[in-house]
Order: C-alpha cells, then structure tokens, then sequence
C-alpha cells in the first residue's frame, strides 16, 4: 500500500545570539525559521546540496504529507551568520541566505557564485474557495540571469526545449502533456515546486514563476548539483531512484489498437519468428472486457479472448513478453464499480468512453456510465489490484499498460474538480493522479510477487514516478512530420524533469493526414521507417497505432525499401543492448539519464543549449533524427495531387557535434572535429549517428530475442582519440535479485597514448555469470555489422592488451 513518508514538523531549538531584535526567528534542527511581515518563512536543509523552503501566512503552520517527495531530512552541518539584513546558513554545498527585512531567499556556492535568488516579496497568498474549504493561491517568482536557460516541467508538445520566454497556464496531466513541476538551470541548480493543484508556470522579461490554485502554503525544493546529472541526481534522492527494468523491455515491442483476438495477437509473434526479424514484446490494446459497460473488468469477458492463460503461454513459448492494457475507470457492469461506488471511491466527471456503444462519433444518449476511481484513497488501491491479480496477474502477464493515467478528462468543467477524494478536493491533488495510480500498483505487484520485476508503460507521469518501475509514452499523438519533431525535446525535458524512461508511437497513434491512403501512402511509410530509426534510440524501441497495423510486414517483405530499413534498425536495437542494459544500470546505481539532451555532457559549448534536434544516447552515442521529408513529391494538381516517391537523389542531414572532443560517424567510421556543423547523407536506411572519441560500445550478437544468447563473445568496439571508460553491467534480468547485490561489473579502460585496453577485475556474481568469456577488440570500427578484431579469453582477472 502506498503511503506518503513524509511529514512535517518544526522544532524550535535555540535562539541564535544577538538576532532578536528586528524579526522573530529561531534556528531549528534542519535551519531557522523566521517571521518576516505577514509571514512565516522555514528553511530546512534535507542535504548539503538539497534545501527545503516553506512559506505560510503569519501564525500558520505547513502539516504536509508530500506524495512525491520520500526522503527523510538528514542531519547537516551549517553554520549561521548575521550580517546586515541577511541570515546567511552555509552547509559544504550551498550558502542560503534570507532578506530579514524582505523575505527574500537567495542561494549561492560556497565560493560565493550566485544561482538564484527570489523576487523581493516575490510571493503572495490569497484566499480561496476550494470546494468549500479554505484554501490559498500560491505564487512565488524567482530571478534568473538574462541569458539562462532553463529546462524540464515534464512533457509539453510546443518543441521547445530551453523553457526561457513560455508560459503554462493552470497546467494539468492530460493525453500528450505530463505535468511536472520542476525546472532546472544550465547553471547547475533545480528547483521542485510541490504542489499537485493546476499550476501556472510564467518565464518572462519579468520573472520566473508558478502560481497554483490551491495549497496550504508555498513548498519548494532548491538543490543545487554543479551540473545536470547532480541535480537530476537530487532530485531522484528526493522522489525515489528508477529500479532496473527486465532485459527484454529493452529490446522490440509491437502493438496496435487493438488486436482483436487472441489468436491474431499470437500469429504476430509467430510472423515475426518465421520471418526473422527480432521481437520481445507485445500489447494487447483494450475491449478484451467485452462491452464499454464493462469497462476495464480486468477479465477476458470477449468471447474472442476464451483462453487467456493460453494466449500468455503461446506468447511465453515462442519466447515473447507480454503487457496488457488496463485503465483508471471502471464500467457500471464492472464488480470494481459496485464495490467502489457504494464505498464511495469513484468520482463524477466526463472520462472515455462517453457511450455504451462503440460507434463513433459516441452515441450520446447512451452514456456509458464509467467512471474514475479515486486513486488516492489506499483501500481504492487495494480493491483495484485485488481484481487486477485475480483477473490477470495470476494468468501470468508480464507487465501493464496504463492508459489512461492522467487520466481521460472530458467535457472539463472547473467544478469538476471540486470532486472530494481521500486526500481533500480533487483540484488539491489533480496533478499527482499518475503518481498515485501508478504508484499502487507497482506496490502491490512487488508484495506479491518480487520475483518478476515491475514493468509498466504509462500515459502520464508526476514527480517521482520514477521510483515505480514507470515508462511513460507521450500520449496518442497525430503522425506528422511535425509532432515527430516535437517529441525529440519532449522526451529530452521529460528526462531532464528526473524521469528517466520515455517513449512514443512509433509512426504516431493517429494516421492524420495519411488517414485516406493509409500505408499506401508513400510519405507515411517514409515517415514510419525515420520514426523507427529514432525509435531504435529511445529508452523504448514500441511500434503502435490506430488508423492501419504497423508490423514490419505491413511494409514489404525482405529485399524491399522501407521493409529493410526498419529491420536495420530493429537489429541494430538489438546489438545495442549490452550498451543499452549497462546504461540502464547507470540509471539506477548513479543516477543517469539515458536520453541526454547535448548540454548535460557538454555544458561548456553554448551551441549546444538550445539545441533540441538531436540528443546523446547514453554518454557515447550522438543521435539526430531525420525529422522532415526527403523522399516524396507531389505528383497531380488539385484534389488530385498526391505524393509519390522519389528516390532520384540522395539527400542531407545537418547534425551539429558538440566542441572539444572528435566524433566517428557509427556508418562510416569517418572522424570529424567537434565543434561545427556537418552536412550527412541520408539515404532512407540512414540517420546521423556518432560515437564519441573516448568511447567503449559493447556490441551483443545477432538475436532474436533479447536472452537467445549469452555474451559470451561481446565485441568490444574502441573509439579512439581519447582515454575512455565503460563498465558492462549482467544480473539475472528480471528479479530483484540486483538489490541483494547479485549482479556483475567488468569496468574497461582505455589508454589512449599508450594505445593500451585495460580489463578489470570482475566485480560481483549472480547465478547463471559467464565465469570465462571471450572479448572481441575492435579499434575504430567501421559500420554496424560484426567484425573480426582481436580475440581474448577473459576469466574474471584483470588484464591489458595493446592494440
């Protein structure tokens, strides 16, 4: 059951000497508190790096339980300094100082760099109505420099990726827009703003700010971190670190809306296997239920889903996973319903589907009756995974697909959100839904059963989802060749908000414009084929959509255009999955991001801060779409014009590579000089990728699966140019085992000027480790296909081998 940790109480320890004469203050266990005007101010350090301000009207006190936030304030040292007007706090990180006349905080380094500081009396309190309780408005504004940028607020489809000059207005969770409160600065600071209410967010030639319609008083977490990876790594240790995910969830995923039957959703797999092109995951879409009535049952009540538990062992048998859809609302039919509602833990607003019937448009005047339950409540989460384990968990399946999280508002009214739910209004908590739901049943999965690792792929995401074995995909976005280009910085801010696992429809959910010809249409299979090359760079490689299937073979057979290219990439997600799987360690053990935007690893290069186009995968791989089209043109005129391939040149790709290091195209082996410009062909089965100098990839054998074969022969691919450091991480690939310390590191090192592979001792065993293994050297390898280097026996010992 989840259960919010962390509460708030103050403590009044002593005054400090000589303060009290201009304002009441006293310095408590985590910092002071202080009265400044018509308010009481609390700054409470949680860590040297990580501070906590809470600000309430005068005499009032915060008693929050955070439902992002799990840390516990730890015990740090600081000292306190009078001086003039200020009170200066300073730990071995941060130096906090707070205006005793105004209010006003401000944060600096030790060394006394500035990184931010508050309006003077930048915040306000009003007074509101919120379902008939009183509440207040919140809004604090911050100052930053002119030429900052500023990144994160979760996932937003605008393309921006540096945040400076935008505003959101009453942001809330919705299909393609997952709301997180959280910005951070290129000067290597973040800031949370804990609220869950819908939340303004102002960047402009005036201030930086968030206002939010309901709180009992302004709560915000400063963190510093001297660059992105720091403060994305305080911001993990406040909301919960992202535990591993099975191997095979990172290897190829299809889906589509929806697979009829269960034998259809079989006979892809065995497609897939007769023609050899790799897979390990499927999804089965909604209405394996039966009626809208009985929305979200969580049983197979379809008469074209008769053997469930025989359909998840055909998939298990051919050596495929499995994940099912399942929702935040429940149809009036549904035994959840009637044992929620007379319980009173369902809400009343528009959510999907709004008929009974399944004809579209809805057919009004038979509403379907469903409805959201109240997530916040932990008995509503308990009946919920009650049924879920019963109906489906025990059948078998690997994971869940959680539509519908933010989840489905409909017809939003604003006194929707005076709907009461176990933790106040629903306005109070609106944003933190994802959370919540999210949250219970990633909780009850591991008390039942920690023995298969939780796998959820979600719509919607808050702060600190993370922590709950989440992926979340950027909603049922439209194919075009601008939603594709937005969503490179989408999932770059997602990431860079603390979330480390994202992904979208490859090929987008909804056909648009491609919607007549469907997959005849030559400038969607154009787009399909850039979207799956993209795709083989996600955290997530998930083909899926309405409109037209989008298995593999829907797109020509062996030998064709686009049929080849998309199994080009499929296979190369595949060779990449030693590199993808230790990345994903990093992720967890230290707190990395796998989707990077180019800032994080070079914050020295201006050029790089707005750059959101293109992105590191890991911290070796530079990645850059091919986002427009290249290959079509218009043939006709009027009505009657319609694209057409055209295939008659070979196009370009400009792809920007960050300074002062050298890079090597992944398809050539060409070397190129960062810092400039580059112009790429990109003939249909290419998209610029490179690897940068100094880099170790790990390159696993050619599968069908993810575990078909052991690594028992890695090629070790070296780029040189630089020293260089990689660390292959194996564990048992899906338990828990890893948290018990089950697991094997062999750390690599690259001399550059001595030309010299240093191989370390192993670390760690798990059941099942190679003990004796061999490495195939590559130096400077050319292309993607295998190659023959330098082959070594590897026992575990540590060794070096010149090349």
């Amino acid at each position: 059951m989840y259960k919010p940790l962390l509460k708030v109480t103050v403590l009044a320890l002593a005054i400090l000497p000589g303060l009290c004469h201009a304002q009441s203050f006293s310095q408590t266990a985590q910092g002071v508190k202080a009265d400044v005007g018509s308010q009481s101010i609390e700054i409470q350090f949680y860590s040297p790096s990580i501070v906590r301000v809470i600000k309430t009207t005068k005499g009032e006190t915060l008693v929050k339980e955070s439902l992002s936030v799990i840390k516990k304030a730890e015990q740090v040292a600081f000292s306190s300094k009078k001086t003039s007007e200020n009170l200066n706090l300073s730990s071995k990180a941060l130096t906090v100082s707070l205006n005793l006349k105004t209010g006003e905080i401000s944060y600096a380094t030790p060394n006394g760099k500035k990184l931010l500081s508050e309006f003077e009396r930048g915040e306000h309190f009003t007074t509101v109505n919120d379902a008939g309780s009183k509440a207040l408005s919140i809004y604090q504004a911050f100052k930053l420099d002119n030429d900052e940028p500023i990144y994160g607020l979760g996932q937003h489809q605008g393309g921006a990726l540096n945040q400076r000059g935008h505003r959101y207005n009453n942001m809330m969770q919705g299909n393609t827009d997952d709301v997180v409160t959280f910005i951070q600065s290129i000067k290597g600071y973040g800031i949370f703003w804990d609220n869950y209410s819908p939340t303004t967010f102002i960047d402009d030639k005036n201030e930086t700010s968030f206002k939010s319609e309901v709180g009992d008083g302004i709560d915000y977490y400063f963190m510093g971190g001297g660059n992105a990876d720091g403060v994305i790594a305080n911001m993990r240790s406040l909301t919960g670190q992202a535990p591993m995910f099975p191997l095979w969830t990172f290897g190829f995923w299809q889906s589509r809306e929806r697979y009829k039957t269960q034998y259809e959703l079989t006979d892809v797999v065995k497609k897939y296997r007769e023609i050899g092109v790799p897979l390990d995951g499927m999804i089965q879409d909604w209405q394996y239920w039966g009626s809208n009535y009985l929305w979200n049952a969580m049983e197979f009540l379809n008469v074209d889903f008769n053997n469930p538990k025989k359909m998840i062992k055909d998939v298990h048998d051919m050596n495929a996973h499995m994940i099912i859809s399942i929702w935040s609302s429940f149809g009036p039919q549904t035994m959840q319903f009637k044992e929620m509602e007379a319980k009173g833990m369902l809400m009343n607003f528009q959510t999907w589907p709004q008929s009974g019937s399944e004809i579209w448009p809805p057919v009004m005047k038979y509403p379907s009756g469903v409805k959201v339950y109240d997530a916040y409540n932990p008995a509503a989460r308990d009946i919920y995974w009650s049924y879920l384990n019963k109906g489906i968990f025990s059948l078998g399946m690997d994971g869940w697909w959680m539509d519908s999280t933010e989840p489905d508002h409909l017809d939003f009214k604003p006194s929707d959100l005076d709907n009461k739910t176990y933790l106040g209004s629903f306005r109070k908590v609106r944003n933190a839904y994802p959370l919540m739901t999210v949250g219970g049943v990633s909780q009850h999965q591991r008390e039942t059963d920690s023995k298969k690792r939780v796998f959820i792929l979600t719509r919607s995401a808050f702060a600190g989802q993370q922590r709950y074995g989440a992926n979340t995909w950027s909603g049922d976005i439209t194919s075009s060749w601008q939603t594709f280009k937005n969503q490179i910085p989408a999932g770059l801010n997602f990431s860079l908000s603390g979330l480390p696992y994202w992904n979208s429809d490859i090929g987008g959910f909804f056909l648009g414009k491609f919607n007549k010809r469907k997959l005849d249409d030559p400038e969607y299979k154009e787009l399909y084929t850039r979207w799956v090359e993209f795709g083989a760079f996600c955290p997530m490689m998930r083909s899926h959509g309405t409109d037209a299937p989008r298995e593999i073979y829907q797109f020509g057979t062996k030998g064709t255009r686009y049929y080849d290219a998309i199994a080009k990439y499929i296979n190369l997600r595949y060779s990449l999955l030693p590199y993808i799987y230790s990345t994903s360690w990093d992720v967890t053990a230290h707190q990395s991001s796998m989707m990077r935007a180019l800032y994080m690893d070079f914050p020295a290069d201006k050029a790089t801060w707005n750059v959101n186009h293109e992105y590191m995968f890991g911290k070796s791989i530079l990645v850059c779409p091919v986002t427009d089209a290249q290959y079509v043109k218009k043939s006709g005129t009027g009505n009657d014009a319609i694209m057409v391939e055209d295939f008659s040149s070979t196009k370009n790709r400009e792809v920007y590579l960050p300074a002062g290091i050298e890079w090597f195209d992944l398809w050539s082996g060409k070397k190129f000089a960062g810092g400039k410009n580059v112009s790429m062909e990109t003939p249909l089965d290419i998209q610029p990728v490179f690897v940068k100098a100094g880099s170790i990839l790990p390159w696993g054998p050619q599968v069908q699966y993810a575990t078909e074969k052991s690594w028992d022969n890695l090629e070790m691919r070296i780029y040189a140019g630089k020293d260089a450091d990689f660390t292959l991480y194996e564990d048992e690939n899906d338990n828990y085992n890893y948290e018990k310390g089950k697991y094997s590191e062999i750390k690599f090192h690259w001399n550059d000027k001595t030309r010299t592979l240093t191989i370390g001792e192993r670390s760690g065993k798990f059941t099942g480790m190679l003990n004796t293994r061999k490495f195939n050297l590559v130096l400077n390898p050319v292309g993607i296909e295998p190659l023959t280097g330098k082959s070594i026996t590897y026992n575990g010992k540590k060794t070096s081998i010149k090349l």
